[in-house]
């Protein structure tokens, strides 16, 4: 249950970048795009805590982070025309090698 946990901070970890981001382009709605960034935080936090009681606190972050960090790419290449150059794919998916190496090198206790 604590890798649900873990995964699920995850989404929220991207949630809260994508409303600052709505925030700015729909100022009409900001304080509602605000308001779910900092519910999104808040769970984030929360299912982190969570998960990390039975997984180790290195993994669980660096999988919470790089998660976060590379949906939160995708979400700006699919949706808001970020740069989809070959380099930046190529450094995200660095990322992605990075958190399964750690995973599958990592201690168990």
């Amino acid at each position: 249950m604590n890798w649900v946990y873990l995964f699920t901070a995850a989404l929220f970890e991207m949630g809260w970048p994508l409303g600052f981001k709505l925030a700015g382009l729909h100022k009409e709605h900001f304080g509602w795009w605000i308001t779910l960034s900092a519910l999104s935080m808040a769970l984030s936090g929360l299912f982190l805590y969570l998960a990390q009681k039975t997984i180790p606190i290195s993994t669980a972050y660096i999988i919470w982070t790089g998660i976060g960090a590379v949906g939160t790419f995708v979400i700006g290449l699919c949706f808001f025309g970020d740069s989809a150059s070959f380099w930046r794919i190529f450094f995200a998916l660095l990322i992605i090698i990075g958190i399964v190496g750690i995973e599958l090198t990592g201690a168990k206790s």
